[in-house]
Protein backbone atom coordinates (compact mmCIF):
# COMPACT_ATOMS: atom_id res chain seq x y z
CA UNK A 1 0.00 0.00 0.00
CA UNK A 2 2.69 2.56 0.64
CA UNK A 3 4.58 1.73 -2.38
CA UNK A 4 1.42 2.58 -4.61
CA UNK A 5 0.98 6.25 -2.30
CA UNK A 6 5.07 6.67 -2.96
CA UNK A 7 4.04 6.14 -7.13
CA UNK A 8 0.95 8.44 -6.71
CA UNK A 9 2.84 11.09 -5.45
CA UNK A 10 5.27 10.51 -8.29
CA UNK A 11 2.99 10.42 -10.84
CA UNK A 12 1.52 13.53 -9.80
CA UNK A 13 5.13 15.48 -9.49
CA UNK A 14 5.85 14.47 -13.18
CA UNK A 15 2.78 15.56 -14.13
CA UNK A 16 2.97 19.29 -12.53
CA UNK A 17 6.37 19.45 -13.67
CA UNK A 18 5.83 18.60 -17.23
CA UNK A 19 2.45 21.11 -16.87
CA UNK A 20 4.71 23.44 -15.20
CA UNK A 21 7.22 23.28 -17.81
CA UNK A 22 5.22 23.42 -21.05
CA UNK A 23 3.42 26.79 -20.02
CA UNK A 24 6.84 27.97 -18.93
CA UNK A 25 7.80 27.21 -22.30
CA UNK A 26 5.04 28.75 -23.91
CA UNK A 27 5.75 31.89 -22.24
CA UNK A 28 9.28 31.57 -23.86
CA UNK A 29 8.05 31.10 -26.97
CA UNK A 30 5.60 34.01 -26.55
CA UNK A 31 7.83 36.44 -25.62
CA UNK A 32 10.71 35.67 -28.65
CA UNK A 33 7.89 35.26 -30.90
CA UNK A 34 4.16 36.09 -30.30
CA UNK A 35 2.00 33.75 -30.88
CA UNK A 36 -0.46 36.74 -32.13
CA UNK A 37 1.54 37.82 -34.62
CA UNK A 38 1.02 34.07 -36.24
CA UNK A 39 -2.36 34.04 -35.93
CA UNK A 40 -2.17 31.67 -32.67
CA UNK A 41 -3.28 34.53 -30.21
CA UNK A 42 -5.47 31.44 -28.29
CA UNK A 43 -2.22 29.43 -27.39
CA UNK A 44 -1.89 31.95 -24.51
CA UNK A 45 -5.37 32.28 -23.16
CA UNK A 46 -5.26 31.72 -19.50
CA UNK A 47 -8.09 29.50 -19.71
CA UNK A 48 -6.12 27.33 -22.12
CA UNK A 49 -3.64 26.84 -19.59
CA UNK A 50 -5.92 24.40 -17.85
CA UNK A 51 -6.67 22.23 -20.69
CA UNK A 52 -2.86 22.33 -20.96
CA UNK A 53 -2.50 20.99 -17.53
CA UNK A 54 -5.70 18.80 -17.82
CA UNK A 55 -4.30 17.10 -20.83
CA UNK A 56 -0.99 16.30 -19.35
CA UNK A 57 -2.62 15.06 -16.51
CA UNK A 58 -4.87 12.56 -17.73
CA UNK A 59 -1.86 11.11 -19.78
CA UNK A 60 0.79 11.50 -17.15
CA UNK A 61 -1.15 9.72 -14.16
CA UNK A 62 -2.32 6.92 -13.28
CA UNK A 63 -5.42 8.33 -11.34
CA UNK A 64 -7.24 10.73 -13.97
CA UNK A 65 -9.61 12.43 -11.39
CA UNK A 66 -7.52 15.76 -11.40
CA UNK A 67 -7.19 15.72 -15.11
CA UNK A 68 -11.22 15.21 -15.41
CA UNK A 69 -11.72 17.87 -12.68
CA UNK A 70 -9.30 20.84 -14.80
CA UNK A 71 -10.91 19.59 -18.36
CA UNK A 72 -14.77 19.80 -16.56
CA UNK A 73 -13.46 23.25 -15.21
CA UNK A 74 -12.17 24.40 -18.61
CA UNK A 75 -15.48 22.91 -20.59
CA UNK A 76 -17.13 25.02 -18.04
CA UNK A 77 -15.42 28.22 -18.32
CA UNK A 78 -15.68 27.88 -22.70
CA UNK A 79 -19.56 26.63 -22.29
CA UNK A 80 -19.79 29.09 -25.53
CA UNK A 81 -17.43 27.64 -27.59
CA UNK A 82 -18.83 24.15 -26.66
CA UNK A 83 -22.03 24.86 -27.57
CA UNK A 84 -21.38 27.01 -30.44
CA UNK A 85 -19.45 23.75 -31.50
CA UNK A 86 -22.05 21.35 -31.12
CA UNK A 87 -24.54 23.52 -32.96
CA UNK A 88 -28.09 23.26 -32.85
CA UNK A 89 -27.64 19.46 -31.29
CA UNK A 90 -26.13 20.89 -27.83
CA UNK A 91 -29.31 21.75 -26.89
CA UNK A 92 -30.21 18.28 -26.21
CA UNK A 93 -26.64 16.80 -25.67
CA UNK A 94 -25.42 18.61 -23.02
CA UNK A 95 -28.03 18.32 -20.46
CA UNK A 96 -28.34 14.29 -21.93
CA UNK A 97 -24.53 14.53 -20.73
CA UNK A 98 -24.80 16.38 -17.42
CA UNK A 99 -27.29 13.37 -16.53
CA UNK A 100 -25.40 10.74 -17.84
CA UNK A 101 -22.73 12.34 -15.99
CA UNK A 102 -24.17 12.89 -12.85
CA UNK A 103 -25.80 9.35 -12.43
CA UNK A 104 -22.07 7.87 -13.45
CA UNK A 105 -20.78 9.65 -10.55
CA UNK A 106 -23.73 8.55 -8.09
CA UNK A 107 -23.54 4.71 -9.62
CA UNK A 108 -19.88 5.29 -8.33
CA UNK A 109 -20.57 6.82 -5.30
CA UNK A 110 -23.31 4.16 -3.76
CA UNK A 111 -20.86 1.42 -4.44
Amino acid sequence: MVAAKSTNNKDTYRATALAFMLIGSLMLINKVLPFESLGLGWVMQKDNFILYASIIFLIFKRDKSIGLILLGLWLMMNIGLVVSLLGAVSGYLLPLALLLGGGFLYFLSTR
